[in-house]
């Protein structure tokens, strides 16, 4: 019996649901077209249009041949097993049951096969384009120079050639496996294939297709089981808990796995033969791919285990040595590890030196200003409009002024869009477009009871700052900020005005007025048109583009304004170092962004993931968190720049070996990066060690310094990166830090990356790691204590020196309700043969807007318990080191460190008794008063009080002098927020 048509949808709703589909694809393609169009103007303005071309190009390419492919292979096996159905079939219930389908399908049967291999290769498509990078990287790869220990293949081959082709097999997989399926589906619907009935389950045509497909299939395992035994380089192996094939991956699992790719053939040859032409049925078949099957267990599976178990296990020291070796050896070439200048250091001097206190190379460039810290200090003296912000961290650079070149802490001024006074479209993207200024200052310096000594960055023509220097030290002939860090998304620009109006907000006058500008820089996106204001209103969607007077003729878009953002964009291939910096080069100000390039198939070299490796203190908090990606090979291969001004980009090749930056120049028609002949010599001056590489190298040296394979297998000389030394059960790393120093072995000062390390497991000093350039090249430095070294770590270091009594009872005079003590970098110096500590003390007050002031500096030379001093500055602190060094020298005893118990900040001060109490409670007055006249805005009243402080810090020291011998450092100033000094305070700096 007929079964009854399915009813007809009336004419009304065929309509509707056309239109509903219609409507749906329309703005789809428009939002495709819009994004798509918008991309191309902003590649034009920035002059990167190959990136877009290429990406685009390479994308549809993939698209197409893949899902093409996919497509057909598809839909050709379907219309096959559909002209191999049979012409007769039996009578059974079951093909009655399937004659419905086969009314259904037959009159249409080509628009259903259409129809679904479409689908597939749709999917296919898209998610090949997203291999555009393999692509790319397997078309344009070179050699690497390298070849892998066992198999003797180029590195290249690993890093270009092997991830595609690997993909490649994947959709040769999915292309057979739904080429079978569909097939078995057609055979069954059209009789080919049948499940009941007297007779044969499946004719002749039918088995042959599908046994054919089989074949295929197998044929593939077999290939895959070849490129498996390249592959096994880079699994990793659990015996010797490294990345790269072990003793029995490569005694046991290789030649397996060669076997096995035997077998899949021979099984492949067996299925067509047994299949088709000699005994016709599928047992023999059947049979053959069982035999694959086992013989994957057996000699793939439980082989290679018994070797692991009962050969390599009770003597794996030896059996791994040499595979251990190679992952040392691939690991160090791949992160840079191979140039590694170890140097012995005793550190067996621990009496202060003499030659502290007239040291050049090392104490005079001691860093005391923390950027993390000063950032809050710099945003309220720097500030002037309450929408001003410099973030929540500065960055560390170094310039040459008056012919001496020091570190400075340098920020810029930009507008933070969520403290804006009226924040309404034409306010946010047509007036306050733009901040003002690099400020920066000396990082040795403080002036006027702890702040910055700020050098440049000025609103004005001249500085009126009373603590600031009174020219600019650091002159940038275009201070404008277009283009920085605190820019979103959103934060668009819109520019250029016609006739002589300025509307946008350009910096407070020293008359209390305001000076507006209009830009006039290359940068932006020609708006003026109506077609070109109806298309950017469309992709922000925002009617202002159409209806506003602010956009006219002459005006242009500026988007994509955090400098990362941009770098990213234009080199999507890079990784990028998440703390960009700005520098004032050749007077305009450059973000200076570090490009990564990196592989994931690095044959035998350890795999990390970034995110975790770089993940600090300072993660999140003024740099950008990388992503989870996992990679065993990285360059710091390029150099980019962003003018801050006009928004171009420029790459510049800095590491111009890496085979992998010539395959990605290549691509891009190898012109996209620019050589590194062409850096200017005035930019080349503000290279630093990138902090997100030196991270990953420091890490890994912590293992991968030990050379030796049967030291590496036992652990004992590793190392740890300690924990944030004032906070060590936060479980945060301590940060890497920048110093312009000369450690030992250098021949003069550097501007270096410095990290300290620690025996794993334990907290005294292991090894100082630095990063430098010598001669523009990169230098990684490690210098190496001994192993039973008395010298102490960061975190013991701290925790001596806090908790000395004397200077514990400094700091609870420091801190109270009203104020907190904060600890800014902890730097350790190695210096005559032994270890010099310092960190700042900065006090901050709990009154609103307060900011942190550098109050205090601690010292400590030594095994870090010894020789400790709490002073105003450095140089009081030096000469207290010394001071302590010359009683050491002629058999005085050291000075009194006090018996009172360690004691932690909230805890109330000791008891004093005497002269000293009452040099002490004149202290807190004195501190009293510098917070009521701070409160009261009397710069007259505050130079009063500072100066009473002053007296009565005096007189507490001499009090303390005659109640301890020792020489103790005197309490600090304020630990309130002040404001800036009265114009008739000495602006001179002090160390």
């Amino acid at each position: 019996m007929r079964s009854s048509p399915l009813p007809r949808m009336s004419r009304r709703g065929r309509v509707t649901i056309g239109v509903l589909i219609g409507v749906f694809v329309f703005f789809t393609l428009l939002g495709w077209g819009v994004n798509a169009w918008t991309d191309w103007l902003w590649f034009d303005e920035v002059r990167y249009t190959q990136v877009f071309t290429g990406v685009l190009a390479t994308r549809l390419l993939l698209f197409l041949v893949i899902g093409l492919g996919m497509a057909a292979i598809v839909a050709g096996n379907l219309w096959l097993a559909y002209r191999l159905r049979p012409q007769l079939r039996p009578h059974s219930a079951e093909q009655a049951t399937l004659e419905r389908y086969r009314m259904l399908l037959s009159p249409r049967l080509g628009t259903w096969i259409a129809l679904a291999s479409a689908v597939i290769g749709l999917f296919a498509g898209l998610s090949a384009q997203s291999r555009w990078s393999q692509w790319l990287l397997f078309r344009n790869g070179g050699s690497f120079g390298v070849k892998d220990p066992e198999f003797g293949i180029d590195v290249g081959f690993y890093v270009f050639q092997l991830p595609f082709w690997r993909y490649l097999l994947g959709v040769g997989f999915t292309a057979v496996v739904l080429a079978l399926l569909g097939a078995l589906a057609v055979h069954y619907i059209f009789g080919g294939v049948r499940l009941q009935g007297v007779g044969d389950r499946m004719t002749n045509a039918a088995r042959a297709h599908l046994s054919s497909l089989v074949a295929v299939f197998v044929v593939l395992k077999a290939i895959a089981y070849v490129l498996d035994q390249r592959a096994m380089l880079l699994e990793y192996n659990e015996g010797a808990k490294l990345y790269g094939a072990g003793y029995a991956d490569i005694n046991a699992l290789l030649p397996a796995k060669e076997i096995l790719a035997w077998i899949a053939v021979v099984v492949a040859v067996a299925i067509i033969v047994f299949s088709n032409a000699w005994m016709r049925n599928l047992v023999w078949p059947g049979i053959a791919l069982a035999l694959l099957g086992v013989s994957a267990v057996a000699i793939g599976g439980i082989y290679p285990w018994a070797v692991q178990t009962f050969e390599v296990k009770p003597s794996a020291r030896d059996k791994e040595a040499p595979y251990i070796e190679r992952s040392i050896e691939a690991t160090r070439a791949a992160f840079g590890l191979t140039g590694t200048k170890s140097t012995g250091y005793a550190a067996d001097n621990l009496i202060p030196p003499a030659t502290l206190a007239t040291d050049t190379s090392v104490v005079q460039n001691v860093r005391l200003l923390d950027p993390q810290l000063v950032s809050e200090t710099y945003t309220q003296l720097q500030q002037v409009r309450g929408f001003y912000d410099f973030g929540s961290k500065l960055d560390i650079d170094r310039y040459a002024v008056s012919g001496k070149t020091s570190d400075y802490v340098v920020g810029v001024r930009e507008i933070n869009y969520g403290e804006l006074p009226n924040n309404n479209w034409i306010n946010r993207h047509t007036v306050y477009t733009h901040g003002y200024g690099l400020v920066g200052a000396p990082a040795n310096q403080v002036v006027c009871g702890g702040q910055p000594y700020f050098v440049s960055g000025f609103l004005g023509e001249k500085a009126q700052e009373a603590c600031s220097s009174q020219t600019e030290q650091i002159p940038a002939q275009q201070p404008r900020i277009y283009y920085g860090e605190r820019m979103e998304a959103d934060d668009y620009a819109i520019v250029g005005q016609t006739g002589d109006r300025n509307v946008e907000f350009d910096r407070p006058t020293s008359t209390g007025g305001e000076q507006y500008y209009t830009y006039t820089g290359e940068g932006g996106v020609e708006i003026g048109s109506f077609s070109r204001r109806l298309l950017y209103a469309i992709k922000e969607q925002e009617s202002n583009f159409l209806l506003s007077e602010a956009v006219n003729d002459d005006s242009k878009l500026l988007y994509v304004r955090n400098p990362r953002d941009r770098v990213e964009k234009v080199a999507p291939f890079l990784t990028l170092d998440g703390d960009p910096y700005p520098a004032v080069v050749n007077g305009r100000v450059l973000w200076i962004i570090d490009g990564y390039t990196t592989a994931a198939t690095y044959p035998y070299a350890e795999r990390v993931n970034l995110q975790a490796e770089t993940t600090d203190e300072l993660t999140g908090r003024g740099t950008f968190q990388l992503a989870r990606e996992n990679v065993n090979y990285i360059r710091n291969s390029v150099k980019a720049t962003v003018d801050a001004y006009d928004g171009t980009v420029k790459l510049y090749a800095f590491d111009d070996t890496d085979p992998v930056l010539k395959a990605w120049n290549k691509a891009f028609g190898g012109e996209l990066v620019l050589p590194k002949g062409d850096i200017p010599p005035e930019l080349a001056e503000h290279f630093r060690y990138p902090a997100d590489l030196f991270k990953v190298q420091r890490n890994l040296l912590t293992k991968f310094h030990v050379t030796d394979p049967g030291d590496f297998y036992s652990g004992q000389d590793f190392w740890q990166v300690p924990n944030v030394p004032d906070a060590p059960d936060s479980g945060q790393k301590q940060p890497p830090y920048y110093l312009f120093t000369q450690f030992p072995g250098q021949e003069s000062p550097r501007f270096q990356l410095t990290a300290a390390v620690t025996p794993n497991g334990r907290q005294n000093l292991a090894a100082l790691v630095t990063g430098s350039y010598v001669d523009g090249r990169p230098q990684l430095e490690v210098l190496e204590l001994p192993d039973q070294t008395r010298i102490s770590g960061p975190t013991q270091v701290h925790q001596q020196m806090t908790n000395n009594g004397d200077i514990r009872q400094q700091l609870n005079l420091l801190s109270s309700n009203q104020a907190q003590v904060q600890y800014g970098n902890l730097l350790s110096l190695p210096f005559a043969d032994g270890m010099l500590y310092v960190e700042p003390v900065y006090v901050k007050s709990s009154n609103q807007d307060a900011y942190p002031l550098l109050q205090k500096v601690l010292l400590s030379y030594g095994d870090g318990g010894s020789y400790v001093v709490l002073a105003n500055n450095l140089s009081d602190g030096i000469k207290q080191l010394v001071e302590q060094g010359k009683r050491a020298a002629t058999g005085t005893p050291p000075p009194s460190t006090g018996d009172n118990p360690p004691t932690t900040g909230g805890t109330s001060p000791p008891v004093l008794t005497g002269e000293l109490a009452e040099a002490a409670g004149k202290v807190q007055s004195a501190i009293a008063e510098v917070k009521a006249a701070q409160a009261s805005g009397d710069f007259e009243r505050y130079g009063r009080a500072l100066k009473a402080l002053d007296e009565a810090m005096a007189a507490f020291q001499e009090a303390q002098a005659a109640a301890n011998p020792a020489p103790g450092p005197a309490p600090s100033g304020s630990p309130s927020a002040s404001p800036p000094a009265s114009p008739s305070s000495s602006p001179s700096p002090n160390g």
